[in-house]
């Protein structure tokens, strides 16, 4: 279970890095300053694209996802439960989530929301060994 919540924590690291990849470029004629760089205070950030805008949605899921994710594993990892449907249910939600992030970024609606149920349903299983030491 370590192993899937460190790789868990991977992927939001890079789902974090990945909105600010999508922004639109500088006009031609506007010079970069040290200002506008990744260097200064990013007082006006160029606007996201369409890419970048789903990218920080996708962020903000797994900003909803995340809590429960490591509330769970943890839970499982306390209680000692080694239950092959908790490591199951934790691999199926890293799976998904890695799948989702493309698919909300090709907006896809239907596949996105079928993965996303499914990254759901890893957490349900992760969930079942629980209530089952309580």
């Amino acid at each position: 279970m370590v192993l899937i919540v460190l790789l868990v924590l991977a992927l939001f690291v890079l789902q974090t890095l990945l909105p600010n990849r999508f922004r639109e470029p500088l006009p031609a004629a506007q010079a970069r300053t040290l200002s506008e760089s990744p260097l200064g205070p990013r007082d006006h950030p160029r606007p996201l694209t369409v890419v970048g805008g789903r990218a920080e949605r996708a962020l903000a899921n797994m900003h909803e996802a995340l809590p429960v994710f490591l509330a769970l594993a943890m839970l499982n990892l306390i209680l000692g439960t080694a239950a092959a449907m908790a490591i199951t249910g934790g691999w199926i939600f890293l799976i998904a989530r890695v799948l989702y992030v493309p698919a909300y970024l090709a907006g896809i609606p239907v596949v996105r929301t079928l993965i996303w149920v499914t990254s759901w349903v890893g957490l349900v299983m992760m969930l079942i060994p629980v209530l089952d030491r309580a």
